[in-house]
């Protein structure tokens, strides 16, 4: 399982970056990225911190553990400067939360998210047409997502994903210690989705790519 999209105690979530990935490793894990919750104030608290343990706990717990970010209801028209400097201070991944249809995210930011340097746009709710196309233009991953209340758009994502040609990719969204989901709850997701069998192999791929672009990111 490559998961690339969980919390810890920087933002909301339950658990040190130690446990957080001690646990993906034991239920199987090969990859994870640390995406807390951050604005532009809190960039410099976070990112260099994960970043400081990510190689040390991956040696030690035998996966992958990617610094990364996830920007999360910034104002549309600062998403691209945020991600800019989200970059700028060792973010080897951004996730953009996307319009949940949960969550008051404010109009625009899945446009404004497929216009920055992300990678992944997590959960976006009642994503467009024009925002799935403008996703394959800028090779950005459409998340389906495993998170309660951010899984009830997952079948239309996936649709538009599929109809338009967009990358995929699953992620748990893990805030606590059960959120962690293994490799065949994925491809139940997935499956519950709308996919297929080859399709979630697909996204596993997509995943993967992701994976290596932000190894070989400096």
């Amino acid at each position: 399982m490559i998961d690339l999209h969980t919390h810890t105690l920087f933002s909301d979530g339950e658990l040190i970056p130690a446990e957080l990935t001690r646990r993906a490793a034991v239920i199987g894990y090969q990859a994870l990225a640390i995406t807390d919750h951050a604005d532009r104030s809190s960039f410099d608290l976070i990112i260099p911190r994960i970043a400081r343990v990510a190689e040390e706990l991956g040696s030690a717990w035998g996966l992958t553990v990617l610094p990364g970010i996830e920007l999360t209801h910034i104002p549309p028209a600062e998403i691209a400067a945020a991600a800019e400097e989200a970059r700028s201070v060792g973010a080897k991944l951004i996730v953009c939360h996307g319009e949940t249809i949960v969550e008051p995210v404010a109009p625009g930011t899945n446009l404004a998210a497929l216009d920055a340097d992300i990678d992944i746009l997590s959960h976006p709710g009642l994503l467009s047409d024009a925002e799935a196309e403008l996703a394959v233009r800028r090779g950005i991953c459409l998340e389906l997502s495993a998170r309660k209340g951010h899984c009830l758009c997952n079948g239309h994502v996936a649709r538009l994903a599929l109809k338009h040609g967009a990358k995929l990719v699953i992620n748990s969204d893990a805030h606590s210690p059960g959120d962690l989901i293994p490799l065949d709850f994925a491809r139940k997701l997935a499956l519950g989705a709308g996919l297929s069998e080859p399709q979630f192999e697909d996204c596993l791929a997509n995943s993967a790519e992701l994976v290596r672009n932000a190894q070989n990111r400096r």
